[in-house]
């Protein structure tokens, strides 16, 4: 395929591709490429070796002669497992309930980039990928299901991007963002409860779903600067993105629920929501020790904190919902490994601390029962010549046991008790110079 046909055919693969959102640190996916799992996204900013530095540091362009492309895939499959320490229904009801099984299921991440050197100055390119992501899944009639039974986003963000050569050692770059996200929520609004004088016996539940999309605009930027022969330096940053996002919310009874009893359901409103997705910087190094061996290291910010609550207005106050979130400022530190074995074979191994926006067990939210994390990380590289080569990677969360004791919705009734989780992921990317 010619290089202006592949131009085209990319960024039209990556959009049908783009639909599936996965959960990942908070909600943000680190897995933007497959090629950096191996070493745990150690060097992100630094590494610049195929065409996806567009997403971690657009100045890495400026490493990239020709016209490069890259795409890829990451299966990622978390597990959230919930132990009951005596959660109740709303009003402190002992409503009966299972406790929601795994909550986790297999999900995936594309992505896919394509530089182009203009001259050894100036460079441009394209990239697309789905940076943030979640989704958790209960059984419908868990202790919990008050709180949520399904949460789930989906992303896709669209990044043209520009690269300027300043000298041999200084590269900047800069890119614009279109991120849409779309969102859906379903939950158990209200059980069904006859009054005492009728037995005071619980019949089922009203059910809401919530469906919203929106879309907004962000930028990033970069730098690259080789200190030595040997060393470099990445430095990148990417903006908050807050979205607007409106849809429908719809309330259905549950099929429990005698249809003798007369219970008022709402038919569809129209619901709205603001989101201001955090920002974002990275600062990386890459050290070749000798020419076998070469280090890595990476330190990143995440502004969780922009995230406090999730307002969500259906048009009326006794149908609003308010998620209470009190999310933090997160920090990520990775170091990371690559040994050439020969002109095709690289292997790769990296370790990573991910700190968790969530924090207190009051505001961990069911939807995102989140802890802090350890990843391990192994990978290979194969060169077929020196234009194409493959990257395979997997990793392993270790995620730290997280306690849950959410009452901060009394209509919501209290989760107590803790979460179980961790997470696998097995990516592939594969990357051609022309």
């Amino acid at each position: 395929m010619k290089a202006a046909n592949l131009m085209r055919a990319i960024p039209a693969i990556a959009l049908g591709l783009c639909g599936t959102g996965v959960q990942a640190a908070g909600f943000q996916l680190l897995e933007q490429n497959a090629s950096g799992i191996g070493d745990a996204y150690a060097g992100s900013a630094a590494v610049a070796d195929n065409a996806s530095t567009i997403f971690f540091n657009p100045a890495g362009m400026a490493r990239l002669p020709g016209v490069n492309v890259s795409g890829g895939v990451t299966a990622i499959r978390p597990s959230f497992k919930f132990h009951d320490h005596g959660s109740t229904g709303p009003g402190g009801l002992p409503l009966g309930g299972n406790q929601g099984g795994d909550a986790g299921s297999v999900g995936f991440a594309p992505n896919a980039y394509i530089s182009w050197e203009l001259n050894p100055d100036w460079y441009i390119g394209l990239g697309l990928g789905a940076p943030f992501g979640l989704m958790t899944e209960h059984e419908d009639d868990w202790i919990g299901r008050y709180h949520s039974q399904e949460f789930s986003i989906e992303s896709i963000n669209v990044n043209p991007s520009i690269a300027y050569k300043v000298n041999e050692r200084l590269s900047i770059g800069a890119g614009l963002n279109w991120m849409q996200l779309d969102a859906q929520y379903r939950r158990a609004a209200a059980p069904v409860v006859l009054p005492p004088a009728m037995g005071g016996q619980y019949l089922g539940d009203i059910n809401a779903k919530l469906n919203l999309k929106g879309d907004a605009w962000g930028w990033n930027l970069g730098l690259l600067y080789q200190v030595t022969p040997s060393t470099r330096i990445g430095l990148s940053y990417r903006s908050r993105v807050k979205i607007d996002a409106d849809g429908t919310a719809r309330f259905g009874r549950d099929a429990s629920i005698p249809a003798t009893v007369p219970v008022p359901v709402p038919g569809p409103v129209h619901a709205s929501t603001s989101v201001e997705l955090p920002d974002t910087a990275v600062l990386s190094i890459v050290h070749d020790l000798n020419p076998r061996w070469q280090l890595l290291a990476d330190v990143s910010w995440t502004g969780w904190s922009s995230i406090q609550a999730l307002d969500i207005d259906n048009g009326n106050p006794a149908l609003n919902d308010k998620l209470d979130l009190r999310f933090r400022d997160t920090w990520r530190v990775a170091l990371g490994a690559n040994y050439k074995v020969n002109q095709r074979w690289t292997l790769k191994g990296g370790l990573a601390w991910d700190q968790s926006p969530v924090h207190e067990a009051r505001y961990r939210p069911t939807s995102l029962p989140d802890s802090d994390r350890y990843w391990v990380s192994i990978g290979a590289q194969y060169n077929f010549n020196d234009k194409t080569k493959v990257d395979i990677g997997y990793a392993h969360l270790f995620v730290k046991n997280a306690s849950i004791d959410n009452d901060t919705a009394a209509n919501k009734g209290t989760v107590r008790g803790d979460y179980k989780s961790n997470a696998n992921l097995l990516g592939i990317q594969i990357s051609h110079r022309f």
